[in-house]
């Protein structure tokens, strides 16, 4: 009874603190066009938005942007939480909004639907103007460089946690040896190959540099279901996971270090490794923080096999 007494009554801090980061400078614009005097937010992005961007944002799915009232809705200390260590437009834009390719060009106040949608699209779901240091890219060869931070204060809690795993994870000649673990959960096989006379039995093994893990072995089913967790310690110059088809795994551990502590955002997707004729995946796989865990889904068509298909679950956890 208490708490509906502080909600008809005057605001709560959490509303006054969500209410003072509105009127700074750079939160009197809508983040995605310029329109002034926003009146909603992205509360797992941390930037406040106009009537017709917050439209758009709501077409992305709350997986991608969860939208709320600022005046209207009842926000969780949580999501006043998320949308305070951002620091507002200006910081969480230093990120989204880093890097303009060639031609393209911020959508005006009065922008027809279809060129803000574009713009949006691009800006938080496909993440096109993120550095290119911080592009999603896939292959051994993309730069692993992360030198951005959504606030001051992010970039120095980060700074430290990293800080700490050099010194909790040096090797003899001074250098890092592991940057976190990655637990794979496999969750079932699909029309897998015959291997004896009429059936098979499967398992699945997993290889990171030097290290080996196995699931259980199904007797006689072509479509087995493991439902097992196999971790894996994720070195310095990690590469894929060999499973048959390789997994690579630099899409999920570049967004996770990038962003730093995933228990600070709410439910996002944050990352993306796309289906291409060079890789295994039936569909593209997005990287999402989940109830403050870094995960991606994965469902892969296995190669060098007559047939077969393998679902996994991701979870990165950084090095304490």
């Amino acid at each position: 009874m208490s708490h509906r007494q502080s909600a008809l009554g005057r605001p709560s801090s959490g509303k006054k603190r969500l209410k003072d980061l509105l009127v700074q400078r750079d939160n009197r614009l809508c983040a995605d066009c310029g329109a002034p005097d926003p009146k909603w937010a992205s509360s797992n992005i941390g930037v406040f938005l106009c009537l017709k961007c917050c439209a758009v944002h709501r077409s992305l799915g709350t997986h991608i942007s969860k939208v709320l009232s600022v005046t209207l809705d009842e926000w969780s200390e949580d999501e006043i939480d998320a949308m305070m260590e951002v620091g507002g437009n200006a910081s969480a834009n230093s990120i989204y909004e880093a890097y303009f390719p060639e031609g393209v060009k911020k959508p005006r106040p009065d922008a027809p639907h279809e060129e803000r949608t574009k713009y949006i699209r691009s800006k938080y779901e496909l993440q096109e103007f993120l550095k290119p240091s911080l592009r999603i890219k896939s292959g051994p060869s993309a730069n692993k460089s992360l030198e951005a931070s959504l606030s001051g204060k992010r970039m120095n809690n980060r700074k430290g946690s990293l800080d700490n795993k050099k010194v909790s994870s040096m090797n003899a000649n001074g250098v890092p040896e592991f940057i976190g673990n990655l637990k794979v959960r496999v969750l079932k096989g699909t029309n897998l190959a015959i291997r004896d006379m009429l059936s098979s039995d499967p398992y699945i093994i997993l290889t990171l540099g030097q290290q080996k893990v196995q699931t259980s072995v199904v007797t006689s089913n072509l479509n087995p279901v493991w439902n097992e967790e196999l971790d894996l310690a994720v070195p310095n110059d990690y590469g894929s996971i060999k499973l048959v088809p390789e997994i690579d795994i630099q899409p999920m551990i570049t967004s996770a270090l990038a962003f730093g502590d995933a228990a600070m955002f709410g439910d996002m997707q944050i990352g993306k490794w796309l289906k291409s004729y060079d890789n295994a995946l039936i569909e593209d796989s997005t990287v999402n923080i989940v109830a403050g865990k870094v995960k991606q889904d994965l469902w892969l068509r296995l190669q060098n096999v007559e047939s077969g298909e393998v679902e996994l679950e991701l979870e990165w956890t950084p090095l304490d």
